[in-house]
């Protein structure tokens, strides 16, 4: 048996990931412990896990497009995050004695405390804002993303030229596969172990579906609350004249889910691993765990990002068949429509995405990761 501690920014798309691993490990008899604010992974974890708590801090709605984004992404939340999770992770790490850190690739915290601690530490990228170095074509910014973790790195007192906390020097496990990142080369120390899939129970009102019409789910993510309520109306007017035929699903806080079609069905949270095998199609804003969940399940996609590694993903589905991009901001409700209608009727998005789910199911998802979490502690 293993001890591995997990490392984990309080955020779900990352969080879930990390859940499924941690289920497959605690399966096989290791012993696995939590890393991160107690107020958000305890509902996750349950009362019996082990969870070293880091305190909270606040996540303030993000700068809404672009490079601005990305620049308040890293100013103001992974980087004071990274310092102020720090002395948590050192405590957790010097009171649990893991054989291995397993850290989420923006949790830079667990890398860090690992590096100082001298523990083999593991990459968990749960999306692919840094796992395809996108920014390569902008080395500006790329120079000035680098340039704030190695920053943060000096500031813990680590000045290793050979240190980056985005990637382990061990093992980097990535859920994809190269159907989605196209064929490129990673180096041999990277697992790209397709989707790993773990629901969180949620109530659903199952009898309100009309089996005689075809489902659409549409949602914005967890975080985009601020900016979602303009585009779910313009996606609420898109399906409106679809009623004979389509009924929608909207995933979405109630308070901006008002006076919507009668073939809307408005919901605050859903079962998403239950729902999408009904499901004939998904809009989305691009999250790695929605668009990879869709995938799995053979469902296309029409996607509209709206910040940091969603534009990539996008990009990724567009590039192998599986889904149609339009715009968030300026997409009207007949554009988004006309898209929808699109993917619906021409069968080759459907096959394409059927083809990329079965190479995100093949990879092995939270089973191949655990192989390889083991035969680092092994080692």
């Amino acid at each position: 048996m293993s001890r591995f501690l997990i490392v984990c920014l309080p955020l779900t798309g990352h969080a879930y990931r990390a859940l499924a691993v941690a289920d497959e490990l605690a399966d096989r008899g290791h012993e696995v412990a939590w890393c991160g604010p107690k107020s958000f992974f305890r509902p996750l974890t349950g009362p019996d896990a082990t969870l070293f708590p880091t305190g909270s801090r606040l996540l303030r709605e993000q700068a809404g497009h672009g490079i601005a984004a990305l620049k308040s992404l890293w100013q103001e939340y992974l980087i004071p995050m990274g310092r102020f999770m720090l002395p948590a992770a050192e405590a957790a790490m010097a009171a649990f004695q893991p054989h291995v850190v397993v850290s989420d690739q923006h949790a830079l915290a667990g890398a860090l405390a690992a590096h100082r601690h001298g523990l083999r530490w593991v990459t968990l990228a749960t999306g692919a804002m840094e796992l395809t170095r996108p920014l390569a074509t902008l080395p500006r910014v790329d120079a000035w993303v680098r340039g704030q973790v190695v920053a943060l790195a000096e500031q813990a007192g680590i000045a290793s030229a050979g240190l980056d906390p985005l990637f382990s020097p061990h093992l980097v496990i990535a859920f994809t596969t190269t159907a989605l990142t196209g064929e490129q080369p990673f180096p041999g120390h990277f697992a790209l172990v397709g989707a790993a899939l773990r629901e969180h129970p949620r109530d659903f009102p199952w009898h309100l579906l009309d089996p005689a019409r075809r489902t659409v789910l549409v949602t914005a993510g967890t975080l985009a609350t601020d900016l979602a309520a303009d585009f779910y109306q313009r996606a609420a007017a898109a399906l409106a004249p679809l009623g004979g035929t389509t009924q929608a699903v909207i995933v979405g806080p109630p308070a901006v889910l008002r006076d919507l079609p009668g073939n809307v069905l408005a919901v605050p949270a859903a079962p998403m691993l239950d729902l999408l095998p009904r499901v004939a199609a998904v809009v989305s804003h691009g999250g790695m765990n929605t668009v990879s969940e869709s995938l799995v399940h053979g469902v296309p996609l029409v996607l509209a990002p709206i910040r940091h590694d969603q534009p990539v993903v996008a990009a990724q589905v567009v590039r192998a068949g599986a889904g149609i991009r339009v715009p968030f901001s300026r997409v009207q409700p007949g554009r988004l429509r006309q898209a929808l209608v699109t993917v619906l009727a021409d069968p080759s998005y459907r096959i394409a995405a059927r083809r990329v789910g079965d190479s995100l199911t093949a990879a092995g998802g939270a089973a191949t990761a655990a192989d390889r979490l083991e035969a680092i502690a092994q080692a």
